[in-house]
C-alpha cells in the first residue's frame, strides 16, 4: 500500500534539499537516433507579449484555481494526494499543465500548489517499485472504479515528474523512475497494458517517452528492453496507419487516443529507425486531412472519429494532446510540417474553445458553429446536451482537467537546442530564451513579434554573462510551408532565407545587441474541405464569418449540478450566417478578398475575441435561404460544385471575416456559388 502523505513541513524540507540546478538540454544516447532539435530545460524560455497574457489568464483563471473550483476531484481527497477520492487521470492532468505554468511564470504560489502532488507521488513508491494509489474509489464520486492499479494514469504522472526534474534537477526522480521501470519490466508480461482498461494500450507512448528520457540520463540497458516490451503490448499504430482502415472510416478510434497515439511511431523510431514509422505518421496526417479534417487544424471527433462534416464536434482534450504530439515529433524529426500543423491548431482551435477569462470551456467545438446552446446534437455522445455550452465541467470533465497543458507546453517548445551548439526557433510567438551556446557562453535572445497577427519577427541577441567579445553559434529559423517569399536581415543587411517549409540557418559570430529580422509575408489563400467547401486562410490563421455574440448565463437545475456544475453560458447570435462565398479564381484568391489591419489592435496584449481582432478580411457572399438550422446546428452544408449554379435568393453583398481563434460563433467552411 502507498505510504501516507508526508507532512507539509517535512515535504517542504525534502523538496528544497533535493533540488539542484536545472539540467542542461539532453540529446539521445546511443543507440537511440540523435534528435536534430532538443527540448530546453523548463524555465529557460519565458513568454512575452500576448503569449504571456495567455499564461497570466490561466493563472488567474481555472488553471490556478482547480482545487477550489473542482474540489470534489482536485481537493485533498484526491487519490494522488493520499485521499479516498478520484485515482484516475483528472488530478494528474491538471498538474501536467499547472507545473509548467508555475515555472514558466516563476510563480511561487503555483509551485506551492504543485508540491504536494510531487511529494505524495514520490513518497508512495513501494519496495517493489510500484507507486500511486491502490485502493478503490469512494462510491460517491461515481467515477472510474476497480481499475486503481491501471497503468494509464501513472503515465501522466511520469510526464509530470519529467517536467519537475527539468525545472528543478530534483535528484530523487531518476532513481524513483528506475525502480518503477524495473517493476514494469518484471510485471508487464503477466499484467499487460490492457489488463484493466484499453487506455494504456492506446496511450503507451507517454510511458515509452519517459523510458527513453530516463535512458538518456542513466544509460541503463534494461530500459531499452522495457521500451520494446511496451511497444509490443501497445497499439500498433505504424501498421494501422499504413494500412489505412483506422482513419478512412468512422468510429474506429477514440479522438483523444488518436491525438496522443499519433506520435507513437516516431517516438519508437528513435530506437528502431525504420522509415516505415515516419511514413506511417505522414500518411496518418494526410488521411486525417482527407477523411476527417476540419479547417481549424483538428478533425471531426466527438468521442469517436467522425469524419470532416464541419458540424461534427472536435474535443478540447484532442486539441491539447494533438499539440503535444506535434511538439514531440518536431523535435525528433525536425520536420517543419509538424510545426505548421502545431501553429494551425494553437492559433485557431485552442483559443476559440476556451473563454477569455480561462474559467469555462467547451467540450466540443464546431468548425461551423452558429449557436452554443444546451441541446442534443448529432454527436457520438449527448452528455445532457451540454457539449457545446461553456462551463467548467460541462460535456465531460476530462477537458476541464486537461486543457491546462496547451499554452504552457506550446511555450516550452518555441525554442530548442541544436547539436551544432546553437539555438532554433521553430514555432513563433513573443518570448525570451536564456541558454548556453557554443563553448558554454550564455546568451539571451528576445523574440519580439505580434505574430500570428503580423508577419514580422525580431530577434535581439544579448550576452547573459560577463564575458566579452563575439560568440559564434548558429541560429535556426523555420520558414513555414505557406510562406513563399520569406526574408531575413541581420542588423539590416539581407541574408539567405530558406524556401517554404525549410530551415534557414544563420551562422555567424554574434555581438551583443545584434538584431535579426524575419519577415513572413502572408497572402490570402483558400483550402478545400468537406463537400468541397472553402476556408479562407492568411499565414497560419483561418478566417471565419464574424457574428454578433450574445452570451447568456444560465443555472443548471439541482438534479444536474453534481454532473455539470452550477452554471453555464449559452452563446447565440441575431445575425444571418447562411452565406456562400461568391465564386472566385482559386488559383489567384487574393484578388477576391480585401485585407484590413488595425495597427493599434495588433499591439494589444489580448486579441482572441471579436472585439479585439486586429485583422479582418472582406469577402463577397450570397445568402442561401435553404441552408438553415438542424438540431440547433448549421444544417448540412450545400455542396460547392466545380461549376456552381447561381444561388436562389438575394444577390448578397460583403461580410467580414476575422481570425477563427477570435470567434465563438462562426462559419469557417463556406459553400461557393456563382
Amino acid at each position: 500500500m502507498p505510504r501516507p502523505l508526508v507532512s507539509s513541513i517535512l515535504a517542504a524540507c525534502l523538496f528544497s534539499s533535493a533540488l539542484a540546478a536545472s539540467p542542461a538540454p539532453l540529446n539521445n544516447r546511443a543507440p537511440l537516433v540523435q534528435k536534430p532539435y532538443v527540448e530546453m530545460p523548463l524555465g529557460s524560455i519565458k513568454a512575452k507579449g500576448w503569449l504571456q497574457e495567455m499564461l497570466l489568464r490561466q493563472k488567474s483563471g481555472a488553471t490556478g484555481q482547480m482545487d477550489t473550483l473542482y474540489p470534489q476531484v482536485m481537493g485533498p481527497r484526491n487519490g494522488w494526494l493520499g485521499g479516498d477520492g478520484d485515482q484516475w487521470e483528472r488530478g494528474p492532468y491538471w498538474i501536467d499543465g499547472l507545473l509548467p505554468l508555475a515555472y514558466l511564470l516563476d510563480d511561487q504560489a503555483l509551485k506551492d500548489k504543485v508540491r504536494p502532488w510531487i511529494e505524495w507521488a514520490l513518497a508512495s513508491q513501494r519496495e517493489d517499485g510500484y507507486f500511486g494509489p491502490a485502493t478503490d474509489y469512494a462510491a460517491e464520486f461515481g467515477l472510474q472504479r476497480n481499475n486503481s492499479a491501471d497503468w494509464w494514469p501513472r503515465m501522466v504522472v511520469l510526464k509530470i515528474l519529467q517536467q519537475h526534474y527539468s525545472a528543478t534537477g530534483d535528484e530523487r526522480v531518476p532513481p524513483f523512475m528506475t525502480k518503477y521501470f524495473q517493476y514494469q519490466l518484471k510485471t508487464l508480461p503477466n499484467y499487460p497494458l490492457g489488463r484493466w482498461t484499453f487506455w494504456a494500450e492506446y496511450r503507451v507512448c507517454d510511458n515509452l517517452q519517459a523510458v527513453y528520457w530516463l535512458y538518456n540520463i542513466t544509460g541503463d540497458a534494461f530500459l531499452l528492453d522495457l521500451a520494446r516490451l511496451l511497444h509490443r503490448q501497445g497499439v500498433d499504430y505504424t501498421s494501422a496507419f499504413l494500412k489505412g482502415d483506422m482513419l478512412s472510416q468512422v468510429d474506429t478510434i477514440h479522438c483523444v487516443n488518436l491525438a496522443q497515439g499519433i506520435k507513437t511511431p516516431i517516438v519508437y523510431y528513435q530506437q528502431q529507425p525504420e522509415k516505415k514509422h515516419l511514413d506511417a505518421v505522414k500518411k496518418a496526417l494526410a488521411d486525417i486531412r482527407r477523411f476527417s479534417g476540419q479547417a481549424q487544424g483538428m478533425y471531426g471527433g466527438d468521442e469517436a472519429l467522425r469524419g470532416g462534416d464541419p458540424t461534427h464536434g472536435s474535443e478540447l482534450c484532442s486539441a491539447v494532446e494533438f499539440m503535444y504530439s506535434l511538439e514531440v515529433m518536431l523535435g525528433i524529426t525536425g520536420d517543419t510540417e509538424f510545426a505548421d500543423r502545431l501553429e494551425r491548431v494553437a492559433f485557431n482551435a485552442l483559443p476559440a474553445q476556451i473563454a477569455d477569462d480561462f474559467m469555462t470551456k467547451q467540450y466540443f467545438q464546431q468548425a461551423n458553429q452558429v449557436m452554443c446552446t444546451r441541446h442534443a446534437r448529432n454527436f457520438n455522445v449527448e452528455n445532457g446536451g451540454t457539449n457545446l455550452v461553456f462551463g467548467l465541467i460541462t460535456g465531460y470533465p476530462c477537458c476541464a482537467s486537461n486543457m491546462h497543458q496547451g499554452w504552457p507546453k506550446f511555450t516550452q517548445h518555441l525554442w530548442h537546442a541544436t547539436p551544432d551548439r546553437g539555438l532554433a526557433a521553430l514555432v513563433y510567438a513573443p518570448s525570451e530564451i536564456t541558454a548556453a551556446v557554443a563553448d558554454g557562453r550564455r546568451v539571451k535572445i528576445t523574440e519580439d513579434t505580434r505574430y500570428p497577427m503580423d508577419d514580422t519577427i525580431r530577434f535581439t541577441v544579448r550576452f547573459a554573462d560577463d564575458a566579452t567579445g563575439a560568440v559564434a553559434f548558429p541560429l535556426h529559423l523555420r520558414i513555414p510551408g505557406w510562406c513563399e517569399n520569406a526574408s531575413i536581415t541581420v542588423n539590416g543587411a539581407p541574408v539567405f532565407a530558406a524556401p517554404a517549409g525549410g530551415i534557414a540557418v544563420v551562422s555567424r559570430a554574434w555581438s551583443d545587441g545584434d538584431c535579426v529580422e524575419l519577415r513572413l509575408p502572408m497572402e490570402v489563400r483558400v483550402s478545400a474541405w468537406y463537400e468541397n467547401s472553402v476556408a479562407v486562410e492568411r499565414g497560419p490563421l483561418v478566417y471565419a464569418l464574424r457574428l454578433t455574440e450574445q452570451w447568456t448565463r444560465k443555472s443548471f437545475p439541482e438534479r444536474d449540478t453534481a454532473e455539470f456544475g452550477e452554471e453555464y453560458y449559452e452563446v447565440t447570435t441575431p445575425d444571418k450566417w447562411n452565406y456562400a462565398l461568391v465564386s472566385f479564381d482559386r488559383k489567384k484568391p487574393a484578388t477576391a478578398f480585401k485585407v484590413e489591419i488595425d495597427p493599434e489592435k495588433q499591439k494589444a496584449d489580448y486579441f482572441w475575441n471579436p472585439e479585439n481582432a486586429p485583422v479582418q478580411i472582406k469577402a463577397r457572399v450570397r445568402e442561401i435561404p435553404q441552408w438553415g438550422l438542424y438540431n440547433e446546428s448549421a444544417g448540412p452544408i450545400p455542396h460547392s460544385h466545380r461549376n456552381p449554379r447561381p444561388a436562389r435568393g438575394p444577390e448578397g453583398g460583403e461580410v467580414t471575416l476575422i481570425p477563427y481563434g477570435c470567434t465563438t460563433l462562426r462559419i469557417s467552411q463556406f459553400p461557393v456559388v456563382r
